[in-house]
């Protein structure tokens, strides 16, 4: 018996110091495991003529104790905030993410800091270890000056009357700054009727006249329907009021003109003219008014009064024209849109919601689009050929406020409301979104 107990006993203590042994190698979070964040700079300035260089990187080094496998998300929000809406950049397993200053800027617009003032913005580091274990930084603090993405050519006036849209009650159409001051132009389509000019779609300042002269709570202006430019002097108080319109012409689309042009309409945000538009195999030319009386053809990107037909293949295209410069753009266009059942059209039953494209950030939106509780992805010209979801294994995976896409990736899941929508698709590698629920 005694030899059992000692035996057994023996056995006992070999058990627990496996045991120990084993404990020792197992792996134990350290202290002070968290991230630790540097930021290259603490305050940045960005200018658009800097879009492409480097505007600030942020790195961050962390001990777990033990080789890990972290992922790592980069957090930018307003000062004081509480992250929920922050700005989330996925970073993997680096340890470090230099943003352009066109990046940068995006994230600062998204966040809803006002152009050209500075402003004091939080950013922290996570880092996710599994399902269960997730790591933050402390806060580190940047003070960041974002610039205007967009051409900046809103002015307080605009057009109302009868002849216009939305009547005597507005909201007027807007009229836009020149490169002369005082000087003040819209481009309108009216029907028959009256119209005046005010400020700030308000009654208060308001200005009506004749035969090219302004006076302040003067008479309605007459007008028939068409297609105009209008001028306007508050200074001077005059006004010009012009027939004005520019659209494509040619082999490829009306025949030189069995049918109205194909129109173009004036971007304010970029000062140029552009349209969608789907051609055949044929030729072009660019002209006024559906008129020879000015038109211009060219090559190379080259725009010259009466010049050469140019060429172009079947297609849709998006065409812009700069008639400062004298330059035009010819480029292939194919719509982003929205398909999911928690939209209007389903999972391609009907045509996708269509995305626009604006040319000032070569960005997709979709604003004010109803969706109820269900699923949703974005894909191109209402095909599966190429279509972006969730990075995220999971599916659905909840939508963020912003987030890198995935080719193929697995779906979103949205809740009821009323969404804008923002695709960045210009690196086809790295494309990204960003989701606002408004109600």
């Amino acid at each position: 018996m005694k030899t059992f107990n000692k035996i057994f006993l023996f056995g006992l203590a070999i058990l627990f110091a496996w045991g120990c042994e084993k404990e020792e190698e197992r792996a134990i979070l350290s202290t002070g495991a968290a991230p630790v964040v540097t930021l290259s700079s603490k305050s940045v300035v960005l200018n658009k003529d800097n879009a492409t260089k480097e505007a600030l990187t942020i790195s961050w080094a962390a001990d777990y104790g033990f080789n890990a496998a972290a992922t790592n998300t980069i957090l930018i929000d307003k000062k004081g905030g509480d992250f929920s809406k922050a700005s989330s950049i996925t970073a993997g397993s680096d340890l470090k993410k230099t943003f352009t200053t066109a990046e940068l800027n995006g994230i600062l617009l998204g966040l809803g800091l006002a152009p050209g003032t500075p402003a004091d913005i939080d950013i922290k580091i996570t880092a996710t270890m599994g399902a269960a274990t997730v790591l933050s930084s402390t806060v580190s603090s940047l003070t960041a000056t974002p610039y205007l993405d967009k051409l900046d050519l809103s002015s307080p006036w605009g057009v109302v009357g009868s002849a216009t849209t939305n009547g005597w009650d507005g909201p007027d159409m807007p009229f836009y700054k020149t490169e002369v001051p005082n000087v003040f132009v819209a481009y309108v389509t009216l029907k028959d009727g009256e119209i005046k000019i005010r400020e700030n779609n308000n009654w208060a300042v308001n200005y009506g006249g004749t035969n090219g002269v302004l006076k302040k709570d003067g008479d309605n202006i007459a007008v028939k329907a068409g297609t105009y430019k209008i001028t306007f002097n508050p200074v001077a108080l005059t006004y010009k009021v012009e027939k004005y319109s520019w659209g494509i012409v040619g082999s490829a689309f009306n025949n030189w003109g069995a049918t109205p042009d194909a129109p173009l309409k004036y971007d304010p945000s970029v000062d140029l003219w552009a349209g969608v538009v789907t051609l055949t195999d044929g030729d072009i030319k660019i002209r006024k008014d559906n008129d020879w009386g000015v038109n211009y053809g060219g090559t190379n990107g080259v725009l010259k009064e009466n010049g050469d037909n140019i060429a172009v293949k079947k297609g849709t295209y998006l065409i812009t024209v700069d008639f400062k410069k004298m330059k035009y753009t010819i480029a292939k266009y194919a719509p982003w849109g929205i398909v999911g059942d928690a939209t209007a059209t389903g999972w391609g039953e009907k045509p996708d919601q269509k995305f626009s494209y604006d040319l000032s950030t070569e960005t997709w939106f979709l604003n004010n689009v109803v969706l109820k509780d269900g699923q949703i992805k974005f894909r191109l010209n209402d095909d599966w050929g190429v279509n972006y979801g969730s990075t995220s294994s999971n599916e659905p995976d909840p939508i963020a406020a912003s987030g890198a896409l995935k080719d193929g990736g697995k779906n979103f899941g949205v809740k009821a409301g009323t969404w804008n929508f923002i695709l960045d698709v210009k690196d086809p590698a790295k494309p990204t979104y960003k989701a606002t629920k408004v109600k």
